[in-house]
């Protein structure tokens, strides 16, 4: 069992080396890719220092909380989008018939579908988030804890992508929805959670899962609950169980198409 493991590891490790090293082909739009993305995120933060200027706070978060925000959002959808990327466009690879390919690979089908793309941009985001957490002050003990929330914050994002792109399996036109869900997932996460109250408060923490992936992760950075902790610990673990579930089930139902497609 663990030697299984330990080479289905080596085995993503070396999807997500090549993976780069296909994209640093060119090493400049590489290198701006990156660079372009982390000033974007920068300037978008600058309207929240000019907000800043006219209230103290907005939504219960000060500036600093917001940079916590931010930084964990920035960094969870940059890190799952550079091991993950493929989860993102499942729904594509199922509804045409190119899942043939990964069957009759050496290896586990899910993670040589996750790990086989990367996107280079979000490098960039994960760059920028970590950056801006190390600008928080938080100390040692705080920025380690925030390097494992980004981690749960990048498998709850993964696991609800992997939620909604396996029900392609049951319904051809379903990768809209995923796609809306996955992105208003990740726009709500730029926001503060006190400024949502009734019906959309309730949407954000048991339907669309940002409670668990940020607003719960800045609420323990800010102020240290080991019962909140493990509540999104659990919560990753539960999600990701239950995708993965989800995924093996519609792939009973996988019909193969007639396209011809090698991977390397």
């Amino acid at each position: 069992m663990l030697t299984a493991v330990k080479n289905q590891t080596r085995v993503c490790l070396l999807s997500l080396k090549y993976n780069i090293m296909r994209e640093m082909v060119n090493k400049v739009t590489f290198l701006m890719n990156i660079i372009f993305m982390m000033l974007n995120n920068a300037c978008i933060l600058i309207q929240w220092f000019i907000l800043f200027r006219l209230r103290e706070e907005i939504g219960g978060y000060t500036m600093r909380e917001i940079m916590m925000l931010w930084g964990l959002t920035a960094a969870s959808f940059g890190l799952s989008h550079i091991l993950f990327a493929r989860v993102f466009s499942l729904p594509e690879l199922i509804v045409s018939g190119k899942l043939d390919s990964y069957l009759v690979q050496p290896k586990n089908v899910l993670l040589g579908i996750l790990t086989s793309a990367t996107a280079v941009s979000a490098i960039g985001d994960f760059l920028y988030g970590v950056a801006l957490l190390l600008f928080c002050g938080l100390a040692v003990g705080g920025f380690l804890l925030a390097l494992l929330l980004i981690v749960t914050g990048t498998v709850i994002l993964t696991a609800f992508a992997l939620l909604f792109g396996s029900l392609a399996f049951w319904f051809v036109r379903v990768e809209m929805l995923g796609n809306q869900m996955v992105m208003g997932l990740v726009s709500f996460a730029t926001y503060p959670d006190g400024i949502f109250q009734g019906i959309s408060r309730f949407l954000l923490y048991f339907i669309i899962p940002v409670g668990m992936a940020v607003y719960h992760p800045v609420h323990i950075l800010a102020e240290f609950d080991a019962g909140m902790l493990f509540t999104v610990l659990g919560y990753a673990c539960l999600l990701s169980a239950a995708a993965v579930a989800v995924f093996y089930r519609g792939l009973r139902r996988y019909s193969s198409s007639s396209l011809m497609e090698a991977r390397m």
